[in-house]
């Protein structure tokens, strides 16, 4: 199941940075892109770090020229590397 996540958040930060390779047009696809990965980073992690994420997620997407930041990836190495395990 840990590696699907990976294989997902890769995708879905994939698909964020897409923007980049049309100019002007992919700043407004980010507006239109970016409730979904908040959504998305909320239903892959339960609890604050599911919130959190979520958050930043929508947040790094709607901004203009932040969406450059693997947030799913690092979500990703932050749950399953660093988090303690209770």
């Amino acid at each position: 199941m840990a590696y699907k996540k990976l294989f997902l958040g890769i995708l879905f930060d994939a698909i964020g940075m897409l923007s980049f390779s049309i100019p002007f047009v992919g700043e407004f696809s980010d507006v239109v892109w970016a409730p979904l990965p908040g959504f998305l980073m909320t239903r892959m992690y339960k609890g604050k770090l599911g919130r959190i994420g979520g958050i930043i997620s929508f947040a790094e997407e709607f901004l203009p020229y932040i969406d450059f930041i693997p947030t799913f990836t690092l979500s990703w190495i932050y749950y399953y590397k660093f988090k303690k395990k209770d």
